[in-house]
């Protein structure tokens, strides 16, 4: 039986189409960005500047000036996090942020906490959004940056990010949203939105993983930011070091590609993920389905599937890649920071799955999935003492969220 691949949300998998695109600048095309004295350095100017505009335009940035290349959406929020907080440090050190964040914006604000920053953490609600009138309260006469994240990594769930710009603008905060999940899935326009920060990663839209982009507004208001790195000076101070060109040129491409296609893809891959959800729920009880199915990813689906150990029905179904919660911290074994942002009980946290779906997913794939992981729940279950128990007791329910 051949592999199925549900862990699209971790990474994706490379697009032969940015693959080609690729190519060219790993073999003959080898010239350094920076090189602006011959013409294999300009080759390589031209196709970075060309990914810029790629990447730009799916966020509707204004100017490929807006757009800052990094490593990754980790490197992308330090820059933010910490560079913003140290260039405006004199106007206030407060900064506004929510739980189910990824530990990529969490732990730089513990960082900021150790160097004198203040940071207030904002709940959320069971569906893990925040509700817009505590941020409303949280802003203070201090507070610089509000950094909540576009779309949650583990559930989906979207956040009322518009609604974030329209409370930040006016009162002159700076508002930085890491968009790793959300970019390339769903429509997104800073300027509408009101964002003047965004981080994003190309490995999460079928691009190459070591290359990311940072969005900084330019105008209105014009942001400055610190850099984390020095030595050279590229792009325009924000981040030193030899430009990736054919990773930066991967990130364009797949930028290009998820633009045209968006609209489809989310149609056909949510229609899949709602098969995979109702197939499950229908045969499956208890299970629960954790997160906002309003407002949520196309392609995301977490579930707590009682009675059973993630980890233990991960092993269970070998042909099946999928998670047990964040591929970024399934090391611990600390129940999911997400789950119990959401209120999701201790002994129910540890029985989650992230099924994240794709591009390059089929419907034969979803059938296939919904079979293996009911029949592995049935074999667990009835190797579960606390599962006897509670059928003796009479006291299973149908719990579906």
């Amino acid at each position: 039986m051949s592999r199925v691949y549900l862990d699209n949300n971790a990474t994706t998998r490379l697009d032969p189409r940015v693959l080609d695109a690729m190519m060219p600048y790993l073999t003959d095309r080898f010239g350094n960005a920076a090189s602006r004295s011959h013409a294999f350095g300009w080759e390589a100017e031209e196709a970075v500047e060309k990914a810029r505009e790629q990447v730009a335009g799916l966020i509707g940035a204004e100017s490929t000036k807006e757009i800052v290349w990094t490593s990754g959406a980790t490197e992308s929020n330090n820059i933010v996090i910490k560079g913003v907080t140290s260039m405006y440090a004199e106007q206030g050190r407060h900064v506004i942020t929510q739980r189910t964040e990824h530990k990529a914006v969490l732990d730089p604000c513990k960082f900021l906490e150790t160097q004198g920053s203040s940071v207030t953490v904002l709940d959320v609600d069971s569906g893990g959004r925040i509700r817009l009138e505590e941020l409303e309260s949280a802003i203070r006469e201090d507070t610089i940056l509000v950094s909540v994240m576009f779309a949650n990594n583990e559930i989906g769930t979207i956040q009322p990010i518009a609604e974030i710009g329209r409370l930040c603008k006016p009162r002159g905060v700076l508002f930085h949203t890491d968009a790793t999940q959300a970019f390339g899935k769903v429509p997104i326009d800073v300027q509408a939105m009101g964002i003047d920060l965004l981080s994003c990663s190309g490995h999460k839209i079928y691009g190459p993983k070591g290359v990311g982009a940072l969005f900084v507004r330019r105008r209105a208001p014009r942001v400055r930011c610190r850099p984390l790195f020095h030595g050279g000076g590229h792009e325009r101070g924000f981040r030193s070091g030899t430009l990736n060109v054919p990773g930066i040129v991967g990130l364009g491409q797949a930028a290009a590609l998820t633009g045209a296609e968006m609209a489809a893809d989310a149609a056909r891959i949510g229609a899949l993920r709602d098969r995979l959800w109702t197939a499950l729920r229908d045969r499956i009880e208890p299970i629960t389905r954790n997160g906002d199915p309003q407002h949520c990813l196309p392609n995301t689906l977490n579930l707590s599937v009682h009675y059973v150990e993630g980890e233990g029905l991960m092993m269970a179904c070998k042909d099946l890649a999928f998670s047990s919660g964040s591929a970024c911290t399934s090391a611990s074994l600390e129940p999911s920071h997400v789950l119990k942002a959401l209120g999701v009980a201790d002994d129910v946290a540890p029985s989650s799955i992230r099924l994240s779906l794709g591009r390059f997913n089929t419907a034969d794939e979803v059938e296939t999935a919904i079979d293996q992981i009911t029949r592995a729940v049935e074999r667990l279950r009835a190797m579960s003492p606390t599962y006897e128990m509670a059928l003796q007791a009479g006291s299973l329910q149908r719990r579906t969220g």
